[in-house]
């Protein structure tokens, strides 16, 4: 049976990959060891996930609790099963900006030394394997708040005829920008992917994400935007908007049409360390305060808010995927949540007994 290798496994990403892959036949080995709880405490813990996971999917499922940066349990595990390995999906990572300053050791640990890890052991047990690294458009730094913008009443818009106005391309430069020390250890692993693409010959693809998002995320103040709004509506619990009077703009892209994504690209991989920006695009994206809006009108609850006029160091004003290159390449792949509305119902709807809310 052929193998596929999901780290992060417990994650929103991992586990819809997880499941996506085991349904279809493939044994899948997911490799989790909870660090999200060590991140975010209780609230961001991945275990309930997980042994979802391995009740529903069973001799489909073997799960290991290990930790990427152990360069020994990486190898022996590859080592287990060889060339069986058809795909690695790789989506564990430290994902905050406001954390990873708290420890950079361990943020670039998990995100860049991790990540070599799992591509020198790729290289040497199974070099035929596709690798699919989830990276994230913070590889680009606080670039995109060069962009002229344009204040309109519920958000911020780039200007009319700019060569971005619709979506920021993989033209834009990782260079001479402020990413943040996530964005800087997301981007060492972001080069560490292509290279070993170019510079080995192997099928390996970078997916710089916008806002990933899903009911199975376990969303916390510091990373799962939309998931965590929706449980904070949902749930009485306060929110604070950081910064851009509240009218900053993200794309966002449901989990299932991330691994349609990567399933695209497993099926018809190119060689040369591709490197592809995926996010909800032109048809799915939403300021701070229409999420707010859409989700109280969605809930049928409001929201307890308050407003800090500082953003955070890095972050993005305005922020939309441009598709065309990924599209060209695979146009087969259609966005079938190509609305931020249909995210969030499906987040409401999902969760509201895991959350014990009655709507």
């Amino acid at each position: 049976m052929s193998v596929v290798v999901i780290t992060g496994s417990a994650g929103l990403i991992g586990s819809e990959a997880t499941e996506f892959y085991a349904n279809t036949g493939y044994k899948v080995v997911g490799i989790d060891n909870n660090m999200r709880e060590t991140f975010f405490g209780t609230e961001g813990s991945t275990v309930w996930n997980k042994q979802r996971l391995m009740n529903e999917l069973g001799k489909n499922y073997e799960h290991y609790n290990a930790d990427i940066r152990d360069q020994e349990a990486v190898d022996q595990l590859f080592a287990k099963y060889k060339t069986d390995i058809s795909l690695i999906i790789h989506t564990a990572a430290q994902p905050s900006h406001d954390w990873a300053v708290r420890d950079p050791y361990t943020d670039f640990g998990v995100n860049a030394n991790g990540t070599l890890n799992l591509l020198e052991a790729t290289r040497r047990h199974c070099p035929e394997a596709v690798f699919v690294f989830t990276s994230t458009n913070k590889v680009y730094g606080d670039r995109p708040n060069t962009l002229p913008l344009v204040e309109k009443e519920s958000r911020w818009e780039v200007e009319a005829g700019h060569p971005f106005e619709h979506g920021i391309s993989e033209e834009m430069s990782v260079d001479q920008s402020m990413h943040s020390l996530f964005g800087a250890s997301k981007l060492a692993a972001d080069v560490l992917v292509q290279e070993y693409g170019k510079y080995f010959d192997m099928k390996t693809v970078c997916f710089r994400g916008g806002v990933l998002s899903g009911a199975k995320q376990s969303g916390v103040q510091l990373h799962g935007f939309t998931n965590y709004l929706v449980k904070c509506v949902m749930t009485g619990a306060p929110y604070t908007i950081f910064g851009y009077k509240g009218k900053q703009v993200r794309d966002v892209i449901h989990s299932s049409d991330v691994i349609a994504a990567f399933d695209a690209f497993f099926k018809r991989p190119l060689r040369g360390g591709q490197v592809y920006n995926l996010g909800g695009g032109p048809a799915s994206n939403v300021s701070m305060l229409e999420a707010i809006r859409l989700t109280e009108e969605i809930s049928g609850r409001k929201l307890d808010y308050q407003y800090v006029d500082t953003a955070r160091a890095g972050d993005h004003q305005w922020y939309i995927s441009d598709l065309t290159k990924f599209k060209s390449h695979y146009p087969e792949w259609k966005q079938q949540y190509d609305h931020i509305r249909l995210i969030i119902e499906g987040i409401v709807e999902e969760n509201k007994h895991r959350w014990s809310v009655v709507i």
